[in-house]
């Protein structure tokens, strides 16, 4: 039976990034015509209630309904570590996460955290994310098993590291390219699952295990591959000390073959001009990380900057270095640094960056990521006055784009009235713990 979601709506019929805030639309009285897990149609609510009639209908009232949230850059072995204190990248990598990482041999905490993770995110309206796992295959394994369970679309990799690393999360040039391969064979395109290669960033790999790396790629162009690149100015000095014949820390990653249109690259703050022009050249995908950008100190990501030099940019949360689970508190994070830099980023841009921009930054925009005829019906509905804060100021707004701004702001998983994915609703959006 076709299923008919009315409410408000928001789309986008192009970048607002490019054409402005009108690129995006915000329907008062809407609907979202599903069929076969699939948008079929919107529109305003009168007509389609007029054109469907025997369509089962639910009436989420001045609820917003919006494509659900892409979440471009996670590491969901760090679910259980958010939030741990005080620490720059290098001694939080040590402290916390390589630690936590080394229990990822045990398929079955691999397979209790990726639960755990999906019920988090889920629970925040984020239905498709890309994840670093851990070096161990079980990792992998179990992101993309509890995925399939859940039919979500969904990315993950392997993280692949062979020095400057505790020697229980250290593999071989060898063993990276064999397992990664092995992975994409069984994984790759299989249900709603892509593999993304992943060497974690520059000082973790040897140039032999990046040149396996980067080959693997080439072998196989249709996979993403994600690392990190100029997170903090510390990074970039030890990365200038490792490869010292290199131009840049961009150039490490060109060198080896893992620059290109299916590249992202987390954080990406501390980049000269010739990186900037690069990869703007090459379509390279840049992840903005705002709360862990600021938690862990790295810096102020230039959005306003880049994107007027044409990047392509989308949102993470970067669990667990970010501190929220939320796209709608990556979002305001985001829009905080953007003034801290002197811009005021519409919520319209907002948007964008933490659903259609995402998708395409992760070359899904043809499946996910907008309210439009043939897209995956993935979608999150939200209360817009979700607390009683949130509510006095939205009363107050004069339009939707500032009664939504208020949840951008203020929001977080009390906001998630009900998420669809795949064309049917998820029991329930709170975490079973």
């Amino acid at each position: 039976m076709a299923e008919l979601l009315l409410g408000q709506t928001l789309g986008f019929d192009a970048d607002p990034f490019i054409e402005g805030p009108g690129a995006a639309r915000i329907d008062t009285r809407g609907g979202v015509l599903i069929e076969g897990g699939r948008i079929a149609e919107t529109g305003p609510a009168a007509r389609l209630r007029n054109a469907h009639p025997r369509a089962r209908v639910t009436d989420y009232g001045d609820a917003l309904i919006s494509a659900g949230f892409v979440d471009a850059h996670v590491h969901y072995p760090q679910t259980a570590i958010i939030a741990s204190w005080g620490k720059r990248l290098v001694d939080w990598l040590e402290t916390y996460t390589f630690p936590e990482e080394m229990r990822f041999d045990d398929p079955d905490h691999a397979a209790e955290i990726a639960v755990r993770y999906f019920d988090l995110a889920l629970a925040h309206g984020t239905t498709t994310m890309c994840s670093f796992a851990t070096i161990h295959t079980a990792s992998v394994e179990a992101f993309f098993a509890e995925a399939e369970y859940r039919g979500l679309r969904a990315v993950a990799g392997r993280t692949c590291m062979d020095r400057n690393a505790p020697a229980a999360l250290c593999d071989t040039p060898a063993a990276a390219e064999a397992e990664s391969r092995a992975l994409i064979r069984d994984w790759h395109g299989r249900e709603r699952l892509s593999y993304a290669i992943t060497p974690r960033f520059a000082p973790t790999s040897s140039p032999e295990q990046l040149e396996s790396l980067g080959a693997l790629w080439a072998d196989h162009p249709d996979c993403l591959m994600q690392t990190h690149l100029s997170e903090q100015t510390d990074e970039v000095a030890w990365v200038r000390d490792l490869f010292p014949d290199a131009r840049d820390y961009l150039d490490v990653y060109e060198r080896f073959g893992l620059i290109g249109a299916r590249g992202l690259y987390g954080h990406a703050i501390h980049l000269t001009a010739r990186e900037r022009d690069r990869l703007r050249e090459t379509g390279a995908g840049l992840v903005h990380c705002p709360t862990s950008n600021t938690f862990i100190g790295s810096g102020l990501f230039d959005l306003a900057g880049l994107a007027r030099q044409g990047q392509r940019i989308a949102l993470a949360t970067d669990t667990g270095g970010g501190s929220s689970f939320s796209m709608l508190r990556t979002m305001a994070a985001a829009y905080e640094i953007a003034q801290l830099r002197g811009a005021a980023i519409h919520p319209a841009q907002l948007w964008w960056l933490a659903t259609y921009g995402a998708a395409q930054l992760l070359h899904l925009g043809d499946r996910i990521g907008n309210l439009a005829a043939g897209l995956e019906a993935d979608l999150v509905v939200l209360d817009l006055a979700s607390t009683p804060a949130i509510a006095q100021r939205a009363a107050r707004a004069t339009d939707p784009w500032e009664a939504l701004f208020a949840t951008i702001m203020m929001g977080d998983d009390r906001a998630v009235r009900a998420v669809w994915v795949n064309g049917a609703p998820v029991d329930s959006a709170a975490p079973t713990m």
